[in-house]
């Protein structure tokens, strides 16, 4: 009897009901833990500025996602409408654990075509072609922004 009442419970509210909360409460705490470090002002930031103000901010974006949440009626349930994304996961795993031994061994520019076009393959409406394409604009920005514009010792290139 408990079993059925706690499955309809779940099976009520979407996905984005819980995200929201979760996401509100990892804000709040952001936003609670960074304030011990104390604030300090605009002009004048201290090291909890930051965190806090990310916080903040993650807090209201939940309470927007859980608040346009919509209730699923009691017959139909995501899970059984939509099968896993194994691929996206794999994918989007596989790109980062590609981006750290890439970023290690191979530099900036490999590593940040990798873990775009892995993670870019996860979708199944991306092309192969799109993926390529997409890898090589963002590596470009990357280079351009982390390497030149900001100078992030991070080198271009680095073999081994």
């Amino acid at each position: 009897m408990s079993n059925g009442r706690e499955r309809r419970f779940v099976t009520e509210y979407t996905r984005d009901y819980y995200g929201g909360a979760l996401m509100l409460l990892v804000g709040l705490a952001a936003a609670f833990q960074g304030s011990r470090y104390g604030i300090g002002s605009m002009t004048h930031m201290k090291a909890g500025f930051y965190p806090v103000v990310l916080g903040v901010i993650l807090a209201i974006l939940g309470v927007i996602i859980a608040g346009s949440a919509t209730r699923v009626p009691s017959g139909d349930t995501e899970d059984e409408a939509q099968p896993s994304e194994w691929r996206g996961w794999i994918c989007i795993v596989s790109s980062i654990l590609a981006f750290l031994l890439l970023g290690k061994f191979g530099g900036l520019l490999p590593a940040s075509f990798a873990i775009v076009f892995i993670s870019a393959l996860g979708d199944r409406d991306n092309s192969v072609r799109a993926a390529l394409i997409v890898a090589t604009a963002i590596s470009a920005v990357s280079v351009v922004l982390f390497w030149w514009a900001l100078q992030l010792q991070f080198p271009l290139f680095s073999w081994g």
